[in-house]
Parts: C-alpha cells; structure tokens; sequence
C-alpha cells in the first residue's frame, strides 16, 4: 500500500494529467484514507490537497447524502460498495461544499486491482450536476433587468411576481399545472441577534444555493423577503411537489453554516400547495404561506401540504 501511495504521488506525468482534468477525481485505500486529490477536487469543493489528503472520506469533509438526505457515510458508502462488490458504482449525491451548501454530481466509482487482482482502494470521479450554464445566463439577465436579489444571486420579489404571473396564465390557458413553495429560515432572527448580520447573510446565501441546487433548471426560486423564498415548480402533481419539498428541506437540514470557527446547522419550514383554477397569485401565496406557518407550528423543520 505504501508502494501504491508513492506511486500515485510521486507519478508526475499521471498527476498532470488528472489535474488538467475537468471532473473531480480522487483514490482511497481499502481504509477509505484520501491518498491523492485532483486540482478540479479543490475547485468544486473548496477543499484543497492539504484539507483532505491523509484523512479519510468520512472525517467531516465531503458528508455525501442522497436526496432524501441520508449521510452515505453511516452505512451505504459509494466507495465502500465499489470494494467490497468489485464492481463499478454510478449514483446521484449531494457533497457539502466547504462554504456550507450542498452541491448536487454525479459520481462514478471504480475498485481499484493490484498485479493480484486484489482490491486495494478506489478512484472516484465527480462531476457537477447543478444547472451551472443556466444559472450564470439567469443571473446576467436578471442584473441586466433589475430582478436580482444581490446577496443571494436569486431573483428578487418582482422577478418572483412576474413568473407567477406568467404560469398562472399558462395554467388557465393551457392547463400547465405547477406547485408553490413558500419556504421560511426557522430561527433566523436568533442568528442575527446571536452573531451579527454578516452571519445571518452567510446563512441566507448557504440556504439559497442549497435550494436552487435541490430544484431544475426549468423551476423558478426567488427571495420573497428576509429570510423567506418561493420556489414555483412546473408540471409537477402533489406527490411530486411534496418529493421536491422534502428534498429540499433535507438538503438544507443537512447543509452547515461555519460561524465562529463551528459548524452550525440550520432547517427551513415550508408549505406547498398545488395552483387551482379559481387561484390568483395572491390567494395561492396566502395558502402557501398559511401551511408554512402550520409548519412553524408544527415544530419547525417539515413541510406542510
């Protein structure tokens, strides 16, 4: 194994090679310890070489969940799956990014043999699966128009108002159905009085970029005010929109805020509701503010339908 670590470190012509790579890549021995990290690794992480390599895949860093929100890391490793099955692996995670959010890749892992045939670690590679072209497009145009909230880089609350506009009419016309997420930061006020608004912004744009991550391309999410936002969700039925609404949460639930030196963590309530015919744009964010605050209710930290 020693061999195998010096090989890959000391292997100048190999390590250019996967720097120069686009995809995220690393190598774990049968103890899951990061022997080596690719340049693309630091840049979609935020972690550098020094963070990771000689720890192992579990020690605080990456934290992969599903979208349910599950840690992978507690029983249904990727990389220890690939080992123990010799098979190569392909699923969809959620990684945490240093800066807190979660950030959605696709991820392929592949055992890695010894002159034996014998399993002695694994390659990972990862590639981003966030809507990042898309999303850089609707920020320039959103700058461009005046609708961009400049702290969370979502649109503001008219660029809110105008897509509900807009799929109100194509429901009535065309029957499109779409659901709405009002989703609200529990405790937000806590975090400013405790630790001052520099905090509470970092916890706004950690939120932001979690949810967008959780939601695609052709779904619509703006800051409604403070620490609220409303996500609307195309052709989607209730099932759907509660599948989306609870993966949400989860993401968030399983995001981290660094505030002084710790991590802390933070959950959102949200209510959900489907559009009706008879529905106006404000009746339909009365409804799907009314259930977020049966969540506040309820507990804190689930969604209300």
């Amino acid at each position: 194994m020693k061999r195998y670590k010096r090989k890959i470190r000391g292997d100048g012509f190999y390590r250019d090679l996967l720097d120069n790579l686009y995809d995220g890549v690393y190598f774990v021995d049968k103890d899951r310890t990061i022997l080596y990290w690719n340049d693309a690794a630091e840049k979609m992480t935020g972690y550098s070489r020094e963070d990771v390599e000689g720890n192992h895949c579990w020690d605080n860093i990456l934290r992969h969940v599903d979208d349910k929100g599950f840690n992978l890391c507690d029983g249904n490793c990727p990389l220890e799956r690939a080992m123990q099955g010799g098979k190569v692996l392909d699923s969809e995670v959620y990684f945490h990014h240093r800066d807190g959010h979660r950030v959605p890749v696709l991820v392929r892992v592949s055992p890695i043999h010894d002159s034996r045939n014998n399993i002695i670690g694994a390659v990972e590679v990862f590639s981003d699966n966030s809507p990042k072209v898309e999303l850089e497009r609707k920020v320039r145009e959103l700058e461009r128009m005046a609708l961009l909230d400049p702290l969370t880089k979502l649109g503001n609350r008219r660029y809110g108002e105008m897509n509900l506009a807009g799929k109100l009419r194509e429901f009535k016309r065309y029957g499109w159905p779409f659901g709405v997420l009002f989703i609200d930061i529990d405790n937000f006020k806590d975090v400013n009085d405790t630790y001052g608004h520099d905090a509470g912004d970092k916890v706004l744009r950690i939120v932001a970029a979690t949810i967008i991550n959780g939601l695609r391309s052709s779904d619509v999410v703006s800051r409604w005010g403070g620490e609220e936002f409303v996500a609307f969700v195309a052709n989607i039925d209730k099932e759907k929109l509660l599948y989306v609404a609870e993966k949400i949460r989860t993401l968030v639930e399983a995001s981290s805020i660094p505030i002084e030196d710790m991590d802390r963590s933070v959950t959102i309530s949200i209510g959900a509701t489907i559009a009706q015919k008879k529905d106006t744009a404000p009746s339909l964010i009365k409804r799907a503010d009314s259930l977020m605050y049966r969540s506040k209710k309820e507990g804190r930290n689930r969604t209300s339908m």
